[in-house]
């Protein structure tokens, strides 16, 4: 809070010569007793209520009873004896009596009767109400008691008194730093515009941080763009609310513009302004606004923290701002602070994404950073750029300083596995187990991959089997490559092994190993067992797919079990899985073994509509079922999809087509693709010939059926005729 309201202890103000002359009323005790209805007006019985009575009865003046008020932890028993004081003869509340009853009654939270209390002192006008008043809104807004700060200072105004504008400025902060609702803080700054008390930009700033904190957006800048009207020039702290709403909203450009805007007004931020805003841009990816504001808080003399410049940095480096990054880094260490280890790592890094690995080296040297973090950055930038000999030296002169740890020689490892030289990785893990630094199982999952690439699947596999023994976990990637390699050389049983090992252990794999696996087990007649991976896959986090359901599917159609494929169908559709071009060949030939009609149309139709097409081999087994089934006509608009646009269409699927619309009484249908496969060279077998000419293959064909269409497919096979084909 930036203005506070002096403290105010009473009885030292007020002698209390000047309160005993100040009678107070019988109207007025009576409107102190209807404050509390119900309440009866005798003193209850009670041993504590005596015991104050006792101790106050011919010693009753103002000090005794704030002293008995202050020590009476029970509330209701201090409103009795406040009470039981007003209807003594000869005694009168002052400002200080009223004061202790009334912050009493505030604290607890009992705002009705405290109100009722304020009102009679301020009837009373007792020397001393309006600091009485002034201090007991200071004390509500101090213990966030809001609500009652604002019935004191309506009472005070009501009363006639006139709070100054430090006083609103106080309970307005205060609301908007607790973000009470709106219209309190519009129900304060009436009260202040009504007592003709003009607002300060103090005032208009709670009121603009008010509104915008209620997404009255339009209004606040309304009241941003007044603010000169109302005699106030906005200051660095008006643009640092604008501009924190905007970020926080999401408006970062705007907020930009606002910071322009504030900065060609030639207003100077403060610290405040600068701690605020720079972490803010910066957690927006917005580093040039963040560098800029850097620069000018050092030119203003204004030491930043550790925070602001650990982000500053962080937002550098990512945005690969390398010269900036350095320039923080050396104003911090300049300047007294030391950069956590982190922040040295982070601008290797950049160092490396921007190919510089010697520049990084040299930086490393200049800045006498040994540091395990930085190094090990730098020495995947080395691998990463090939530079092996580089990474190598540099490993060995960070055994020799003893900060290499387990990591720093896994990188090296990792890399020469990956990249086959298995044997260089084995010569380098002796030196890490001289070195006293124990493999983990980093270190092996780097083996794994390495055996893997060089085919040595057994060795890999004895190195799980390691791994397991110790209750470890392979990495993702070499698990992967792990169940891969075994499925390509078809050990199968020992890539279920490792799988259902990693699985136990919540462990996901590739989804293309995951497949090939599958595949396998489903190859082997274990239909039932690839389905039981399935449910640990889904388990262990691996999300099957469309090639997942295709392999379960073709090994359910080996072993004919092809009412199943509806099962797997179902549930591949409730998981959201799109089927692939194996499940739908797989599904339509096995529809219409089912002689399931609309299954299989509805599936091809599908299928083709996906722009799935399968090979010519395949394309030809499909549409032979669906020949077979006398269907053809029903897949005509697939049909000519396929025509126009696929290349998988031969003669061989030609003549299946010509010849089974032909039966299925579409002969017009027919002879169009007739058309189609002549124009591209093709002629018709024997019994598509026969079909449509009426040879010994088909002696039921009607001439006059080729009259059509002005007899264009007659005229079409007659000119190849006189051109000497045999198409017999």
């Amino acid at each position: 809070m930036l203005v506070k309201l002096q403290p105010l202890t009473l009885s030292k103000r007020i002698p209390f010569w000047v309160c005993s002359g100040a009678c107070i009323s019988s109207a007025s005790c009576a409107k102190t007793v209807e404050c509390f209805p119900g309440k009866n007006q005798d003193p209850p019985n009670s041993s504590d209520f005596e015991q104050n009575i006792q101790s106050l009865r011919n010693k009753l003046v103002p000090d005794n009873l704030i002293r008995v008020l202050d020590n009476t932890d029970d509330l209701s028993s201090a409103v009795k004896v406040f009470k039981w004081a007003s209807l003594q003869r000869r005694f009168n509340h002052t400002a200080d009596t009223y004061y202790r009853i009334i912050l009493k009654l505030g604290l607890a939270g009992k705002v009705e009767e405290m109100e009722g209390f304020c009102q009679n002192m301020v009837k009373d006008k007792c020397p001393g109400v309006e600091e009485a008043l002034l201090a007991l809104v200071d004390m509500f807004v101090k213990h966030c008691r809001q609500s009652e700060a604002i019935r004191v200072l309506v009472n005070m105004k009501a009363g006639g008194y006139r709070p100054s504008i430090e006083t609103f400025n106080a309970v307005l902060g205060a609301l908007v730093e607790d973000k009470r609702d709106f219209q309190d803080v519009l129900f304060v700054y009436k009260e202040m515009v009504t007592a003709g008390i003009l607002p300060t930009i103090e005032t208009l700033n709670y009121l603009l941080e008010a509104l915008l904190e209620t997404d009255h957006i339009e209004s606040a800048l309304g009241q941003y763009r007044r603010m000169k009207k109302k005699g106030c020039s906005p200051n660095c702290r008006t643009f640092e609310i604008l501009i924190k709403s905007h970020i926080a909203k999401g408006r970062v450009d705007e907020a930009v513009i606002v910071l322009s805007e504030m900065l060609e007004l030639g207003c100077q931020p403060d610290l405040s302004f600068y701690s605020t805003l720079i972490p803010l841009f910066c957690q927006n990816n917005r580093p040039e606004e963040g560098i800029r504001l850097f620069e000018m808080m050092r030119a203003s003399n204004f030491m930043p923290d550790s925070l602001i410049c650990g982000v500053l940095l962080q937002c550098l480096c990512k945005n690969l701002c390398l010269n900036d990054a350095i320039k923080v880094l050396e104003d911090m260490m300049e300047t007294g602070l030391t950069p956590a280890n982190d922040v040295f790592a982070d601008v290797v890094n950049v160092f490396c994404k921007l190919g510089k690995i010697d520049d990084a080296m040299k930086f490393l040297e200049d800045k006498h950073i040994l540091e395990t973090s930085a190094c090990n950055v730098l020495l995947e930038g080395c691998c990463s750029a090939g530079k092996f000999l580089m990474a190598k030296d540099l490993l060995v002169k960070m055994s020799e300083s003893d900060v290499a740890d387990c990591n720093s020689w896994n990188i090296l490892i990792r890399w020469l596995c990956e990249n086959s030289r298995i044997r260089v990785a084995s010569e380098i893990l002796g030196r890490m187990v001289v070195s006293s630094s124990l493999p983990d199982c980093a270190t092996y999952s780097a083996l794994v991959i390495g055996n893997c690439k060089m085919s040595n699947y057994r060795n890999a596999l004895d190195l799980f089997h390691h791994i397991r023994a110790k209750s470890w976990v392979l990495d993702p990637t070499s698990y992967s490559e792990l169940v891969k390699g075994l499925c390509l050389v078809e050990m199968t049983h020992e890539a279920t092994e490792v799988f259902c090992y990693m699985s136990s252990n919540r462990c996901s794999i590739q989804s293309s190993s995951f497949n090939m696996l599958i595949k396998g087990v489903c190859e082997t007649g274990k239909v039932d067992e690839a389905i039981r991976l399935q449910q640990l896959a889904y388990y262990s986090g691996t999300s099957p797919t469309g090639s997942t359901y295709s392999a379960i599917m073709f090994g359910l159609s080996k072993l004919d079990k092809a009412k199943d494929l509806l099962v797997v169908l179902s549930k591949m559709l409730v998981e959201g899985c799109n089927l692939d071009l194996d499940a739908y060949c797989i599904l339509i030939q096995s529809m219409s073994l089912q002689n399931r009609v609309k299954e299989c149309i509805l599936l091809f139709r599908m299928m083709v509509n996906e722009g799935l097409i399968p090979d010519s081999e395949r394309l030809f087994n499909l549409l032979s079922c669906i020949a077979n089934l006398s269907q053809l006509h029903v897949i005509s608009d697939s049909i000519d999809k396929l025509a126009s646009s696929s290349e998988a269409l031969n003669s061989a699927i030609y003549n299946v087509l010509i010849n089974g619309l032909w039966k299925e009484g579409y002969k017009r249908e027919a002879c169009q693709l007739l058309d189609i496969m002549l124009e591209k060279g093709w002629v018709p077998d024997a019994k598509t010939h026969g079909l449509l000419i009426g040879s010994a293959v088909s002696e039921e064909v009607d001439w006059n059926v080729l009259d059509y269409d002005n007899c264009t497919v007659q005229d079409t096979v007659s000119n190849i005729l006189a051109e000497g084909l045999d198409v017999t």
